[in-house]
């Protein structure tokens, strides 16, 4: 019983696939890490552009990455996924070590662009490789694995940049942008050593496009989506609403995002259980958006009070934030993976993955806008939308879930039992 107790707990998987897959994860998240925390210094300071013309650049590459989630889905199903997501890791090891070469907006906004298809085509890709290493029962607990790997590694190699970000050099921000890339290939080669994996059983006659003419599917990602905007809450807004705040240490910010990749690690894998099968991922959908309301409002009452007060508040806030966070993770992986036509798997990843790009893509704007010079009305309102949306979701999922619908999935262990 003890055994079993700490697997459910522990964000190390087994021996076997899955682990050879998390230490790949750790890899290409560690230079996630290390190029995340100095690419805008290494492209201001070291290159030279504007602060305003790399926020266009990585926004119009942002839009345009979308254009490869479908495409590249449909071809996970029809080739072995895990030689597809290594040579796309290849060719990003390539697009990372061609930053070096940028010094003019025009070539940044050329390398902005390969990068952003690659990396919405790689996650795409990594979705399906995840279900067929994991399988039905497995693949949303090892999502969650991978995403408490990816914490760490990110963590990790923000830890790292930091010495490149005290030397303040160019010399320096290039080691990031080199080491973003070999930790690409060390990702790409773990692997292969993973055993050749077959194409989606009937991915070669699936249509390119006939996710998308699935509303049902379409239907409830864009929900899970609307709730996705959170994610820009805490990465962008959030920073901004305290450093706002008189006598607030700037340190918070730091302190509030490793209590959140902390969190992510303890806990992602055991909530990992609340969203086996589209029934239960749909409930656990709605207990997200109830959570993150909470968090919200949290948020919003740390403004007004004392320095003390105000940093308790922001860091009790980021744990009901992460615990709601974790819920919409799980949970959304749930829907996506099982509401999907079995034969169709890579392209529904993509679809869901092109419907919250989206939504990731207009968050900054709109919840700037809305937060940060709405004020607590602002934060109000949002909490109102996230509580909404997840009383939508169940209802969306049993319409999704009817035989009528026209490649809804056709096997039960897609939709039900404990994880394996």
């Amino acid at each position: 019983m003890r055994g079993r107790t700490g697997a459910a707990w522990s964000p190390i998987p087994p021996a076997g696939p899955l682990r050879t897959l998390a230490w790949g994860t750790l890899a290409n998240t560690v230079g996630t890490g290390l190029w995340g925390a100095g690419a805008a210094l290494f492209l201001t300071r070291g290159v030279g552009l504007s602060a305003a013309s790399v926020g266009l650049g990585l926004t119009i590459a942002g839009l345009v990455g979308l254009c490869a989630t479908v495409p590249l889905g449909h071809l996970a199903d029809r080739w072995d996924p895990r030689a597809l997501r290594a040579v796309l890791q290849v060719g990003q090891a390539v697009v990372a070590a061609s930053y070096l070469l940028v010094h003019s907006f025009p070539a940044f906004l050329v390398v902005a662009v390969l990068d952003a298809l690659l990396v919405t085509g790689n996650l795409t890709v990594r979705a399906a490789l995840v279900a067929a290493v994991a399988g039905p029962q497995g693949r949303v607990r090892a999502f969650a694995t991978l995403w408490a790997v990816a914490s760490v590694g990110v963590s990790v190699g923000a830890a790292l940049a930091g010495l490149a970000l005290t030397a303040d050099t160019r010399t320096g921000y290039a080691l990031l942008a080199v080491g973003n890339a070999v930790t690409y290939l060390i990702s790409a080669g773990l692997l292969m050593r993973l055993p050749a994996l077959p194409p989606t059983p009937g991915g070669a006659r699936s249509g390119g496009w006939a996710a998308l003419r699935d509303l049902r599917y379409v239907a409830v990602s864009a929900a899970a989506s609307v709730i996705s905007v959170h994610q820009v809450v805490l990465n962008l807004v959030l920073p901004i609403w305290i450093a706002g705040q008189p006598g607030v240490p700037r340190a918070v910010i730091a302190a509030v995002l490793v209590t959140n990749a902390a969190l992510t690690v303890l806990f992602g894998v055991r909530i990992s259980h609340d969203a086996q099968g589209a029934v239960a991922a749909a409930r656990t959908m709605r207990r997200a958006g109830l959570v993150l309301a909470v968090a919200m409002l949290l948020y919003a009452a740390s403004a007004g009070l004392g320095p003390g007060a105000a940093v308790g508040l922001l860091l009790l806030a980021t744990v009901v934030y992460t615990l709601g966070d974790l819920y919409h993770g799980t949970a959304s992986t749930g829907l996506a993976y099982d509401l999907a036509d079995p034969s169709a798997l890579g392209q529904y990843q993509g679809v869901h993955g092109l419907i919250n790009g989206l939504a990731q893509a207009a968050g900054p704007v709109l919840l700037t806008l809305l937060l940060i010079d709405g004020g607590s009305a602002g934060w109000a309102v949002l909490g109102g939308v996230l509580v909404v949306t997840g009383w939508v979701v169940p209802m969306l999922t049993r319409w999704a879930s009817r035989p009528d619908r026209p490649g809804a999935p056709t096997t039960s262990g897609a939709a039900a039992g404990p994880v394996g």
